[in-house]
């Protein structure tokens, strides 16, 4: 090791990072690799919002902006929220960061002290974990299950209450189950929050991704949650716009004020490049990204089915663009299934292990190919199912 790593913090930790790092190198020398453990959208972003990228540089806009972004788009954001969820923020409750990663970690080093419990929805995006221990914070994972599609489950939350609980993360739709928790729980889960005196950081990127009428509510637009209550968001996900890297917490206009120097010792402004593609995002036309929605719930009808001659089980996924997997009627362990998987077939899938999962029977199967190499990839998983199937029994 070297000098400077025998001399690393211990806040630092790698939990999951040399797995992947070992795949990635293991597709790096392989031909036809179908990669569809990642959570990048394959799509394009939309024209619109490209050329205002374009504009924005073409009119000198790529000059530092204040730490919370160019008042025109915090506005949109605003009346985006108002408009899509029922909630009352205005422009000065909007703070637009370095894509929601940012938000997570600003929002750690403002209100967790030392010995502070977070709990936090899993299987889940193990960020979290990360920031809550460079704030000094203990993570909790609150378990869902596959018998619940994974949604969050009111008695797993509140049997993990202690006095030292100051916040819960909830994410929904999830990542990596694609789990939208229903109304009546995330009801339940504002009870809790008022009775127990806890933060809600509401992780809502994936909001805008939600299928067969399953119904996405947003916590703070119930009474009573606005001032206890952070709701994150941003634009990778839904307008593919992940390199662009712009996300947005909304709060309280006293919170966000507060963490004004924090947010710029972080890295100043979000790029104000992408700011303006993000305005034009919000302000454009939507109908590209309807159409990018409609297209992943065909891959999503066309995958499902599949699984289920594969005889794999799964919770289905009720929004965002994953499937977890349950592989352990292969008698072998996920990172083995995922590392042999890809070595024999060119399919590239990651581990639940790798979001925060100590139950080692589940994958995650992002639906971000176009449909055609999907269709190959559930061919190519077919035939390794059968021949390991077959060589077990």
């Amino acid at each position: 090791m070297s000098f400077l790593n025998d001399h690393m913090a211990t806040r630092i930790t790698e939990d999951d990072g040399s797995f992947r790092t070992k795949m990635l190198a293991i597709a790096a020398g392989m031909t036809n690799v179908i990669a569809m453990g990642r959570g990048d959208p394959d799509f394009h972003t939309p024209a619109h919002i490209v050329e205002a990228g374009k504009k924005a540089l073409d009119e000198n806009q790529h000059h530092y902006t204040g730490p919370h972004g160019i008042p025109p788009l915090r506005d949109a954001i605003a009346k985006h929220l108002n408009a899509e969820y029922g909630l009352d923020y205005a422009a000065d409750d909007i703070a637009v960061t370095a894509g929601v990663q940012e938000s997570i970690t600003l929002i750690m080093l403002a209100l967790i002290q030392p010995g502070d419990e977070v709990l936090i929805t899993s299987p889940r995006f193990t960020t979290y974990d990360m920031a809550v221990n460079l704030a000094g914070g203990v993570p909790v994972p609150v378990p869902t299950f596959q018998k619940d599609d994974f949604a969050l489950d009111l008695t797993e939350i509140e049997k993990r209450i202690t006095p030292k609980t100051k916040m819960f993360v909830l994410v929904s739709p999830n990542n990596p189950t694609g789990a939208v928790t229903p109304p009546n729980v995330i009801r339940g889960i504002a009870d809790l929050a008022i009775k127990h005196d806890l933060v809600i950081v509401s992780d809502e990127i994936y909001a805008k991704i939600i299928y067969d009428g399953y119904e996405h509510l947003s916590i703070a637009s119930i009474k009573g949650m606005k001032d206890r209550t952070i709701t994150l968001n941003g634009f990778s996900k839904t307008y593919a716009m992940t390199g662009w890297r712009v996300g947005y917490m909304a709060a309280p206009a006293d919170f966000i004020s507060r963490i004004t120097d924090t947010r710029h010792t972080l890295s100043i402004n979000t790029s104000t490049i992408s700011q303006y593609a993000a305005l034009a995002a919000l302000t454009g036309p939507q109908e590209p990204i309807d159409a990018m929605i409609e297209e992943y719930k065909a891959r999503r009808d066309y995958l499902l089915p599949a699984l289920d001659e594969m005889g794999l089980t799964y919770g289905k996924p009720g929004g965002a663009f994953y499937v977890y997997i349950n592989v352990a009627g292969t008698g072998m362990s996920t990172p083995e299934f995922c590392e042999k998987l890809l070595r024999e077939t060119g399919v590239m899938l990651f581990p639940g292990t790798m979001f925060g999962d100590h139950d080692p029977s589940y994958i995650r199967m992002s639906f971000l190919q176009p449909l055609d190499k999907i269709k190959d990839a559930v061919e190519r998983m077919k035939g390794f199912i059968a021949k390991h199937a077959k060589a077990a029994a």
